[in-house]
């Protein structure tokens, strides 16, 4: 089946971080949230937001934002900025299309149930500019402690829930309090594509090229694998899916720079996550700037645990050259890099191509091939096979493969030397998976 728990499933108080719960809301990024309108009471509230399905985030507080006080002509709609962000909680999926039969299923907070109860029904038909969706038992309708809370579709594996739209009330025909007292009962949501008419933040969340998910997935792989590429080069344009993804990705790099912005700055939070001793900053630190030499044994001192650094739009520094000076010798030190251009062909591509994402190609491309080389070798040792005659066979894929090297070092074209680069690479990869060798 689909997924279990989700981050941006919220539980909200009122009245400060240990204030009664008082119903539900959906993060849809990192700075919003949805709930309803009668949820927050008053739109100078102060909200807490708490990740009831991922303890490791914290609670925060949220208020209402700025034209998210959406409770004219019937309507029941609070959008929720964060007091702080939380881009390490995932945000909803939302799915602005909607049709009778639909399975559904929410989850609420109701007295006695503060961990959470979920509840099954399906779509029935429109109520004004609410949804009636039906539960397969009174018991299933929902109750105090469900509003706000996002209503999914069916989760299927391979094929996450997606939010269709947040409950908004329950109504039974005999006026009782509780659903199934009543002699009929039913549960009333607000679909996203109303909520998408109210609000531009949820238009805009929920169109189709909110995100760029298949741009997540690989930035995700490449910051998780700390034996990819050293040098990834990638074009952002402002304003789109791939955008907003990112933003929800930077907290992942130990140090972000944005273009444009201090170098210095740069220099000293990098310089942070180095072995040095104290002694050491002021010579680092006049290197890194370009106003000293190297100091003796530099590359010695590249921190123990990888360290990623993301330029957020080299091509708004109005002098990106001195930049990628520094980051080639932030390459020295061992450093990660992350390069986002803004533009294709932006200011500074082909300096970022020659000095930082070529060497680090071939320089990646030689560690494999030394890796190969050795795995292939200690294979032979176990097979029993390493005597005068075999000596020079031994390490056949790896000679193979040196030779490929060796004619990439006389391709002139930068792009066809760079794709290529990547093809060598991607084949090592597999050929010392093979070995078992998967560092």
């Amino acid at each position: 089946m689909g997924e279990l728990r989700a981050d941006w499933r919220l539980r909200l108080r009122r009245g400060g971080a240990d204030g009664p719960i008082c119903g539900a809301g959906v993060l849809v990024d990192q700075y919003t949230a949805l709930t309803c309108a009668h949820v927050v009471r008053d739109r100078d509230a102060v909200m807490w937001l708490e990740f009831a399905e991922n303890r490791a985030l914290r609670p925060v507080a949220a208020r209402v934002a700025s034209g998210g006080w959406l409770r004219q002509q019937g309507e029941d709609l609070a959008v929720l900025r964060l007091d702080s962000p939380r881009p390490q909680a995932h945000p909803a999926p939302l799915e602005p299309g909607l049709w009778a039969g639909m399975e559904v299923y929410t989850t609420g907070y109701a007295e006695g149930f503060d961990e959470g109860m979920s509840l099954w029904g399906r779509i029935s038909g429109a109520s004004g500019e609410s949804v009636q969706f039906d539960a397969f038992t009174k018991t299933e309708v929902v109750r105090a402690g469900f509003s706000g809370a996002a209503v999914c579709t069916r989760p299927q594996e391979g094929s996450p829930a997606r939010v269709v739209g947040i409950v908004v009330s329950w109504r039974g025909d005999t006026g009782q309090p509780l659903p199934e007292d009543n002699r009929v009962a039913f549960s009333y949501l607000l679909p996203v594509d109303r909520m998408a008419e109210l609000s531009p933040v949820v238009k805009e969340l929920s169109s189709p090229h909110a995100w760029d998910h298949g741009f997540e997935e690989r930035l995700i792989r490449w910051f998780e694998d700390p034996d990819g590429d050293h040098v990834k080069v990638t074009v952002v344009p402002p304003g789109s899916g791939k955008d907003r993804s990112l933003r929800h990705l930077l907290h992942r790099a130990q140090v972000v720079h944005r273009g444009g912005g201090s170098r210095p700055d740069l220099a000293d939070h990098a310089l942070d996550h180095i072995d040095r001793t104290a002694g050491e900053y002021l010579p680092f630190w006049d290197w890194l700037r370009g106003a000293k030499p190297q100091p003796e044994h530099a590359s010695e001192r590249a921190p123990l645990h990888p360290v990623t650094v993301v330029v957020d739009g080299l091509d708004e520094d109005p002098q990106p050259g001195p930049l990628v000076e520094l980051l080639v010798r932030l390459r020295v030190l061992g450093f990660r890099l992350l390069i986002v251009f803004r533009h294709e062909g932006g200011t500074g591509w082909a300096a970022c191509r020659d000095e930082l994402l070529r060497p680090a190609l071939l320089g990646h491309a030689d560690t494999l091939l030394g890796r190969l080389e050795h795995a292939e070798f200690a294979s032979a040792i176990r097979r029993d096979v390493v005597d005068s005659a075999s000596l020079g066979s031994v390490t056949e894929t790896a000679d193979r493969r040196r030779v490929e090297r060796r004619r990439i070092d006389g391709t002139r074209d930068p792009h066809r030397q760079l794709s290529e680069l990547r093809r060598l690479i991607r084949t090592l990869r597999a050929d010392l998976d093979r070995h078992g060798d998967r560092r």
